[in-house]
């Protein structure tokens, strides 16, 4: 199955310093975000600023340990991101995922495995995962 499937994107972001290039990134696709001192007020500000997103358009702040890695943060994550954005959750469901501020390593390919992705392109901040749709979305 091609990659181009329809089906959509989420950003995850685990970059704890990433601030105000929040309000630099398009409109009408799920963003997770660490909750930080530096990210916590844009998003607040965007909250306020911009229309109400849904679940599907708009800024999640989500909660991770300070001492952890910006690779621990993605993984501790993808759980929740996949319920809320995958096949029980959103028709279609996503099939891609930007992440900013961790570099793609063995244990994130091995975990993105898991939930199907199966192509991995390194950013310059990060990495995206494409997967096809699943068989129970098409």
């Amino acid at each position: 199955m091609p990659h181009t499937a329809p089906g959509h994107s989420v950003t995850i972001i685990v970059d704890r310093e990433f601030g105000e290039r929040l309000a630099s990134l398009g409109r009408g696709v799920p963003v997770w975000i660490v909750d930080t001192p530096t990210n916590k007020p844009v998003a607040q500000r965007l909250w306020n600023d911009l229309p109400k997103g849904d679940h599907l358009t708009g800024i999640t702040t989500f909660d991770a340990l300070e001492g952890y890695s910006p690779e621990r943060v993605f993984l501790g994550v993808l759980d929740v991101v996949d319920l809320h954005h995958g096949p029980y959750s959103a028709d279609p469901p996503y099939t891609v995922i930007d992440v900013v501020g961790t570099s793609l390593t063995d244990a994130i390919v091995t975990e993105l495995k898991e939930y199907g992705f199966d192509s991995f392109e390194p950013l310059t901040n990060g990495f995206r995962a494409t997967r096809p749709l699943p068989v129970s979305a098409e």
